[in-house]
């Protein structure tokens, strides 16, 4: 099992180019299904049945493990089997029959403009790390992008002139995003004015957001970046940078943006994906009809 496990993880690295994120939780579900099948004395991929895997999910829920979680699993055992199938090792395909949990659909939460305005006003350019900060904030926002591209994006890949930043998301994709001008111009002070001091000697980045030791910012500290701000901002509400892109989305729709562009620039392959901003608009439209319609 372990070394079927990793031709395939080398197989979703080299051949698939699938993010490192994708890779680990492959890796994590189809870890916990080797060790759920060791303690049952499978030993043998080709004596696993449809009926062993069901039971491995069954256990796995009378865990607690959340529909999502039970859906990665059954999308990373798809994925081994059929793997398995395909180079020969095994004659047919357990988990063909899997089905994998509805997940409850919900509705994106979003800062309002006004809450936007002052989480991006609150900040103070001239403090310590003001400037970066700012430009994480403004670039979050005006180009709604997630947090893992904006860990990754490089210097070259800002494009001033024309006012876009190109970003590598998810599946390795590229797409260019419009950057809005105060957001240009908050990431052109910070690049001019802050970012010469955060590098270091022998330590060289070519990231746009680098930390105090001089290497790119990770996502989590991202986070807590984005936490930390709204949190002075004096913002009630959870903020954090799939916040921001989910406000991003949502203002542009309410402002009669068309939900293709909007997909584009979300990187969505699905329009379905960037339907649900609709939803919110509704949603939205059905409050203010309450408020102040005489008959609401």
């Amino acid at each position: 099992m372990e070394t079927a496990l990793e031709e395939l993880l080398l197989h979703l690295a080299t051949e698939r180019g699938l993010s490192a994120n994708y890779q680990l939780s492959t890796r994590q579900s189809l870890e916990a299904f080797s060790a759920w099948a060791k303690k049952q004395g499978l030993s043998d991929l080709a004596g696993i049945t449809e009926s062993h895997l069901t039971e491995f999910l069954a256990s796995r829920k009378r865990e607690g493990l959340a529909a999502s979680s039970l859906r990665l699993h059954v999308i990373a055992l798809k994925i081994f089997f059929r793997f398995q199938v395909a180079r020969g090792n095994l004659p047919c395909d357990p988990a063909a029959g899997l089905l994998a949990p509805r997940l409850e659909s919900y509705l994106p939460e979003t800062l309002n403009a006004p809450d936007m305005k002052r989480l991006l006003e609150s900040v103070d350019s001239l403090a310590a790390l003001g400037r970066r900060d700012l430009a994480i904030l403004e670039l979050l926002y005006a180009s709604g992008l997630r947090v893992s591209e904006l860990a990754g994006a490089r210097l070259e890949d800002l494009h001033e002139e024309g006012g876009v930043i190109r970003v590598t998301g998810k599946g390795q994709k590229t797409r260019l995003v419009p950057v809005g001008g105060k957001a240009l111009q908050a990431v052109r002070d910070y690049v001019e004015h802050e970012r010469p001091r955060l590098v270091r000697p022998g330590r060289t980045s070519s990231h746009i957001f680098l930390s105090t030791r001089g290497g790119p910012l990770t996502t989590v500290r991202l986070w807590q970046i984005v936490k930390r701000r709204a949190s002075l901002a004096g913002i009630g509400t959870a903020v954090y940078p799939h916040l921001l892109r989910h406000s991003f989305a949502t203002h542009l729709l309410e402002n009669g943006a068309d939900l293709r562009v909007i997909q584009e620039m979300l990187g969505h392959a699905d329009i379905a994906t960037t339907q649900i901003y609709t939803h919110v608009d509704q949603k939205r439209l059905k409050q203010v009809h309450r408020n102040f319609h005489p008959r609401g």
